[in-house]
């Protein structure tokens, strides 16, 4: 009777049980009837244009653009002629290939017609598309939308889909391919797969616990796998969000005392005229910004004004900005004139900015630091002479490029450590939200091991696992979905 009674108390604690999220099931299905239609492939003149329309009436558009013929063999690329449906005009020979639903991108019937590229081909076949009943143009994003809808494609990769859209360089590329290939929603999956299991022997010890035939040491094996997985999220919230970084670009700042060549610097890494260069000290007076893609990575490449005292108010202001700028950079480029290492000003720098950056370890949150002496041009045929203390750095001539090489490679190498490295290791967080539900997550982990009570322990391993399924699932918000397909452009 004890043990009735305690599980009729148990259950009314964690409530009704609740369905784990499907694959999904966060996004609504698409209207019944409903088939869209779009551009796929850029604007303007091309060699092919991509037509796409997804939903039940694409095999009938199919069928009245190629009439009198039957469909084609499905996924194989037929010749056919193309005419307005309207006044039976022919609009192009092109390429058309039939998609049966579920076996297509959406899980919808899906078809393609590859015309000739040119404006007036592509808006007349639009137009003969537009005027087929059933048919509506897409919006931003409804092709990928309707493959989450039916499955196809879960959150994580829909999100690595738009990365990948997105990817300006080999490093943002190569992350979004593996996130599309759903290595970050399977590790999630894998992680839920351990709360289920674990949840399932708290539940079965909380129904079943006075059985004789109950294994021994149920509960423990359920700490203990709720212990190493709170390991595993523990390591990935503390990648000093490198994903986010790879995903949005890297902040370096340049820096330095005036005249030392930042601006020079700044325009050999961007390679085009972003800064200008003068010989008079104090020219640049505000940031300037510009996006790069240094050694494959993201970066906001940022030129600052000359650090220096006593100036007028303008430069002033431009001076604080710079300061400013400095905390809020992951590697910070100092530059100095290394033909005037012993300058007031050039001891000045090392001694603030240099020294109070290096003495902050990146794992404590400073910021990385690369030491640059430019102008090694002007240097007798021995080198530099270094003053005492003088870190670690490299020599440079942004007038010859001679050591660009290896500032690069440098670059190379501290980006790596930021952003980390896409090709190997775990799949990286690149979203607030990724962080937001495994930090949820990992709270509702430590009041499982506070509980005191069964019933309460359970449901923190069922509000743990829900954050994982939102990871995937979407978790039936649609303020969630329209967010994330927002940025999707038209005809994707």
């Amino acid at each position: 009777m004890w043990r009735d009674l305690w599980t009729t108390a148990a259950r009314a604690a964690r409530g009704p049980r609740r369905l784990c999220l499907r694959r999904g099931s966060g996004a609504p299905a698409p209207s019944p009837g409903a088939t869209v239609f779009a551009l796929s492939s850029g604007q303007g003149r091309c060699g092919v244009a991509v037509i796409r329309a997804s939903g039940p009436a694409s095999g009938d558009a199919l069928r009245i653009l190629t009439a009198p013929r039957a469909l084609p063999a499905a996924r194989t690329a037929s010749l056919r002629l193309l005419s307005d449906p309207r006044s039976g005009e022919p609009l192009d020979r092109a390429l058309v290939l039939w998609f049966p639903g579920p076996r297509s991108f959406t899980g919808e019937d899906c078809v393609e017609f590859h015309v000739h590229g040119g404006p007036a081909v592509v808006s007349g076949v639009l137009q003969a598309l537009g005027s087929v009943p059933g048919l509506r143009p897409a919006e931003a994003g409804e092709f990928t939308r309707r493959a989450f809808a039916h499955g196809k494609l879960n959150l994580t990769e829909v999100e690595g889909l738009a990365d990948l859209i997105h990817a300006e360089t080999e490093a943002q590329r190569r992350q979004a391919l593996r996130q599309l290939d759903g290595e970050l929603g399977q590790l999630c999956r894998s992680w839920a797969g351990t709360l289920t299991k674990a949840l399932a022997h708290v539940e079965a010890y909380i129904d079943f616990g006075e059985d004789d035939n109950l294994e021994e040491g149920v509960l423990e094996q359920a700490d203990l796998e709720v212990r190493e997985l709170e390991v595993a999220l523990g390591a990935h919230l503390r990648d000093a969000r490198r994903g986010q970084r790879l995903r949005s670009g890297a902040h370096v700042v340049v820096t330095g005392p005036p005249n030392a060549g930042k601006s020079s610097l700044v325009n050999l890494l961007s390679r085009k005229p972003v800064s200008i260069v003068s010989p008079e000290p104090g020219t640049t007076r505000d940031v300037l910004e510009t996006a790069v893609d240094l050694a494959g990575f993201p970066v906001l490449l940022s030129d600052t004004a000359g650090l220096r005292e006593g100036a007028g108010p303008v430069e002033q202001e431009g001076v604080r900005r710079a300061r400013e700028r400095l905390e809020q950079a992951d590697i910070i480029v100092a530059m100095l004139d290394a033909s005037d290492l012993a300058s007031p000003s050039s001891r000045d720098f090392l001694d603030t900015v240099v020294a109070t950056v290096g003495a902050r370890s990146p794992r404590e949150g400073g910021q990385r630091l690369v030491l640059v002496l430019n102008k090694s041009d002007l240097l007798p045929a021995e080198g530099p002479r270094p003053g005492p203390g003088l870190p670690p750095s490299l020599l440079l001539s942004c007038l010859t490029g001679d050591g660009l090489p290896g500032l690069l490679e440098a670059l190379r190498k501290e980006l790596a450590a930021v952003c980390g490295d896409p090709s190997t290791g775990s799949p990286l967080l690149t979203r607030e939200r990724h962080r937001h539900h495994l930090k949820a997550c990992l709270d509702a982990l430590g009041h499982y091991k506070q509980s005191k009570d069964l019933a309460l322990a359970a449901e923190a391993l069922r509000v743990a696992r829900g954050h994982l399924t939102c990871l995937t699932g979407g978790g039936g918000t649609e303020e969630v979905l329209d967010i994330i397909f927002r940025d999707f452009c038209v005809g994707k």
